[in-house]
């Protein structure tokens, strides 16, 4: 059993993401981090013809096929970003009959957010929040958790996913949303690869950006 979670773990791994302000690809031939290959570029105004054409320069149609995990983030993040890259994750899904898992941008960041704030203590739980520009805020929550029994780095669970909240509790730790495209595309990578349950080849139909407002906020 061991030795098979291990041969599906060095299986080559797909990322799509995206953020307020940008959109990237991440690609693990293998499971050592030197065989990542990202792409990460700047949101424009013609991004549903150059998500596609970007895509089909980053991953040959020899990767591609050869994939065998795909994660996507499900936002929050750019509204019409979250939208197109759940799409193209969901149709490529589909077209090599490949399980898809999907995160929210908030869990993605939260391991790098624990850590660079000290929230490291057993079972402590810390929100991750975003300003809206109108009033209120987006936020989620997480807890910190660590294995003994494996002997596991740092886990991070997300137990209330991201949704709008008229304001920050004072009895609740609260920290900020940082996007972070490198790091975030690598951590997507990383959970897909962690992740335990085993998603069969028709999760693609589950996955749907998370759209916690309206776009016009």
């Amino acid at each position: 059993m061991v030795h098979h979670l291990k041969l599906r773990q060095k299986l080559p791994t797909l990322a799509i993401h995206s953020t307020d302000n940008s959109f990237g690809f991440g690609y693990r031939k293998n499971n050592n981090l030197r065989s990542d290959k990202l792409f990460i570029k700047k949101i424009d105004k013609d991004l549903c013809n150059n998500l596609i054409v970007d895509f089909n320069k980053f991953i040959s149609q020899e990767n591609l096929q050869n994939v065998k995990k795909i994660s996507v983030n499900i936002g929050p993040s750019n509204f019409n970003a979250s939208r197109l890259i759940v799409v193209l994750a969901r149709t490529i899904s589909q077209q090599i009959n490949c399980p898809l898992d999907s995160f929210s941008s908030f869990e993605i960041m939260a391991k790098r957010i624990a850590l660079k704030n000290n929230i490291v203590s057993n079972k402590q739980t810390f929100w991750i929040y975003k300003k809206l520009k109108r009033k209120g805020f987006i936020a989620g929550k997480y807890e910190i958790y660590h294995d003994k029994e494996k002997n596991s780095d740092l886990g991070i669970r997300e137990i209330v996913l991201p949704k709008v909240i008229k304001e920050l509790m004072n009895k609740e730790l609260f920290v900020e949303a940082v996007y972070e495209d490198e790091k975030d595309l690598t951590e997507l990578l990383d959970l897909s690869n962690k992740n335990l349950l085993n998603a069969n080849v028709n999760s693609w139909q589950k996955v749907l950006p998370l759209y916690p407002i309206s776009p016009i906020n």
